[in-house]
């Protein structure tokens, strides 16, 4: 496959460890649990190596138990609500991953607009591209014993767009068609046991096929921010402004559900739209107040819940 034609499969591909990247990933703040559960499913799928090095020296005896992990499909889901920090964390989990592994792994995210322009076989020919091109790289990463020499996570953004459950009678048989590619291509990297994750995100996990959370290894779920992930998020640049503690907690307070509204502040709000809002408002001539910062947190409206069509 010549390089135009990759251009039109990925977006622009990532190579860890990256230190920008890394210090993206340190910046998701209120995610710790997602962060080490996640980045443990990757290890045990890129690097099965170190799977068996812990159980040989905790648990020998241990390869029936070792199976089950090890066969899981090479999927993983994350699921749930706009700005909830599922796309960033699926775009920077992989340096995570490689510094613990000690190896390089390569981020492909998939293009959008590998739905194709509608022409009939046309989004399925793209699926199947991208995952052969994986599949051919990954190939020369997998050892024969030992340590992997590298890995490939495949990154599916807004995985509704291509996998909706073909159990939905208005569905064209060309979006039936390219499910049926997914679901081969993961079943390829599974089967040839290949240093490959593929990561699906979606606000719509109703509308994924069935067969494909079947073959998740896990699927991880997305909310709001709570009131102790929004103190983390807020805490560390605001401490450094010389907020008081009850200066943060009030914020805290006026970002978090309302008695006429009942959602908060997503994690992007608070990232992308408070806080830099804060700066702006006080550039270029006066310090960032506590009174004031209130005054423009109530300003923001959050936004709104993604409302999930049932299937």
């Amino acid at each position: 496959m010549n390089p135009s034609e990759l251009n039109g499969l990925f977006e622009r591909a990532i190579t860890y460890p990256d230190i920008e990247i890394k210090e993206r990933f340190d910046r998701l703040v209120g995610l710790d649990n997602k962060k080490q559960r996640f980045a443990k499913i990757l290890s045990t799928l890129v690097n099965p190596e170190g799977l068996r090095t812990w159980a040989n020296k905790h648990h020998n005896g241990s390869n029936n138990l070792l199976d089950y992990v090890l066969r899981r499909p090479p999927l993983v889901v994350l699921a749930g609500d706009v700005g909830s920090g599922k796309t960033e964390l699926a775009e920077t989990i992989g340096d995570a991953v490689a510094r613990a592994e000690k190896i390089e792994i390569t981020l492909l995210p998939l293009s959008l607009s590998t739905r194709g322009q509608g022409r009939v076989g046309e989004m399925t020919q793209l699926i199947s591209a991208a995952f052969e091109h994986t599949i051919s790289e990954a190939s020369k990463l997998k050892a024969s014993s030992g340590k992997n020499r590298g890995a490939i996570i495949l990154h599916i953004d807004e995985a509704d767009s291509l996998a909706q459950s073909r159990e939905n009678s208005q569905m064209h048989h060309e979006d039936r068609a390219g499910v049926n590619a997914l679901l081969r291509g993961i079943d390829q990297i599974a089967n040839r046991k290949l240093p490959v994750a593929v990561v699906m995100c979606t606000n719509r996990l109703n509308a994924l096929d069935p067969a494909l959370k079947r073959r998740s290894a896990d699927i991880l779920t997305f909310g709001r921010p709570n009131e102790k992930q929004r103190l983390a998020v807020l805490q560390g640049p605001l401490s450094g402004l010389g907020f008081e503690d009850a200066d943060i907690l009030e914020l805290v307070k006026v970002t978090g559900e309302q008695h006429d509204q009942s959602f908060g502040f997503t994690f992007s709000d608070l990232t992308q739209r408070l806080l830099p809002s804060l700066v702006l408002d006080a550039y270029p001539k006066n310090p960032i107040s506590p009174l004031r910062a209130l005054e423009v947190a109530k300003l923001i409206d959050p936004t709104p819940p993604f409302q999930e069509e049932k299937i």
